[in-house]
C-alpha cells in the first residue's frame, strides 16, 4: 500500500496534501509537549534521580496503555512484527537522553542546544539511504535555515566551545536520537500507535527499574504527582508524534524540530521568568521561516504534481 503522502489528490483538493499537513501539525504538538515535558523534568531533577522520573513516567504512560487497549494490546504487542525495531529505537533513545542530561551539567544552555539540535539535519541525510526518501532542494533549504535560527538564538560563538567530553556527549545524544526518529518512521508504518507506545514505555521501565531501584529517592506528594502528570504528557505527545511520522515523510517533519527551541523560550519566561534576548527573536524568526518554507514546497510540487 502507498504511503499517504504519495498519493495523488483530486481535482479541486487543497494545495497541501491534507496527510501531510496533519503530520506537519501533530508534530509540532508534539514537540510542545516534550518541551513541556523537559520543563517539568528540570524541575523535578532537582532532588529526584532521572532514572527514577522515567521509570514513573514509563509506568504511566504503559498504565494508560492498558486502560485504553486492554489485554488485546499486550496481545499484539508481543508479537509485533515491529517488536525488535522498537526495542534497539528505545535503547538508543535511552542512550540520547542519558548523554544529553549528563553532558547538561557542563555545558551552557546556548551550547548544549545548539550541538542537540544538529539531529534534524541527520535525520534528513539518514532519510534518504534508510527510508529511500527523496529529499528535494527546498527541504534541504529549510533545514539549514532551521540551525541557522538555533545558532543566532543560542549566541553559540560567545560561549566558547572546545571539543571535549560534555560536546562529544551532546553530539552523540543528537546522532542517537536521529537514528531513533528514522527508525520510528520505518514502525510507525508498520504498527498501530497504541501498541508502539505500549512497547515503547514497556521498554522503558525494563531498562530503568534496576537502576530506579539502586538510586531510589522518596519523592513527597507533589514530586509524584508531577511525575505522574509528566508520563500523561509524554505519553499524548508519543501518540502526536507517532501519528504524524505515519502521515509524512520524515524529511519533511525533520526541520520542525526547531519549533521546540521556540516552546522551550516562551516556557523559560512563564514559568522561570527567563526574558529572551533580540537575538533570540530573530533565531526564532529563521527557525519559523524553516516550516514555512516547507509547507511552501509542498503546495508548490503538488501544484506540479499531475492531477
Amino acid at each position: 500500500m502507498a504511503c499517504p503522502h504519495h498519493r495523488t489528490a483530486p481535482p479541486g483538493a487543497s494545495p497541501l496534501n491534507p496527510s501531510v499537513l496533519s503530520g506537519i501539525l501533530l508534530t509540532i504538538f508534539a514537540y510542545f509537549l516534550f518541551t513541556l515535558q523537559d520543563a517539568s523534568v528540570k524541575w523535578l531533577v532537582v532532588g529526584l534521580p532521572v532514572f527514577q522520573i522515567l521509570f514513573v513516567r514509563s509506568v504511566t504512560i504503559f498504565a494508560v496503555c492498558l486502560a485504553v487497549g486492554r489485554g488485546a494490546v499486550l496481545r499484539k504487542a508481543i508479537v509485533s512484527p515491529v517488536l525488535k525495531a522498537m526495542f534497539v529505537r528505545n535503547l538508543l533513545l535511552l542512550a540520547a537522553w542519558l548523554s544529553y542530561y549528563t553532558a547538561a551539567r557542563d555545558l551552557g544552555l546556548a551550547e548544549l542546544t545548539t550541538l542537540y539540535y544538529a539531529s534534524p539535519i541527520l535525520i534528513t541525510l539518514l532519510a534518504v539511504p534508510i527510508l529511500k526518501e527523496q529529499v528535494p532542494p527546498l527541504r534541504w533549504v529549510a533545514v539549514l535555515v532551521g540551525f541557522i535560527g538555533v545558532l543566532v538564538a543560542c549566541d553559540p560563538l560567545g560561549a566558547g566551545m572546545t571539543l571535549n567530553t560534555p560536546v562529544l556527549l551532546a553530539l552523540q545524544a543528537a546522532v542517537f536520537w536521529a537514528i531513533g526518529t528514522v527508525l520510528l518512521r520505518k514502525t510507525a508504518l508498520q504498527e498501530t500507535t497504541l501498541v508502539q507506545m505500549t512497547l515503547s514505555s514497556g521498554f522503558f521501565i525494563l531498562f530503568t527499574c534496576v537502576p530506579m531501584a539502586i538510586y531510589w529517592v522518596r519523592p513527597g506528594l507533589a514530586d509524584l504527582e508531577l511525575m505522574a502528570a509528566t508520563g500523561i504528557v509524554a505519553g499524548i505527545a508519543q501518540y502526536a508524534l507517532f501519528e504524524g511520522m505515519r502521515r509524512a515523510p520524515v524529511s519533511v517533519l525533520a526541520p520542525f524540530e526547531y519549533s521546540s527551541l521556540v516552546w522551550a523560550f516562551l516556557l523559560g519566561f512563564a514559568i522561570w521568568g527567563d526574558i529572551p534576548g533580540v537575538q533570540v527573536f530573530a533565531g526564532a524568526a529563521l527557525i519559523i521561516s524553516a516550516g514555512i518554507i516547507i509547507i511552501a514546497g509542498e503546495r508548490f510540487s503538488h501544484r506540479l504534481r499531475p492531477r
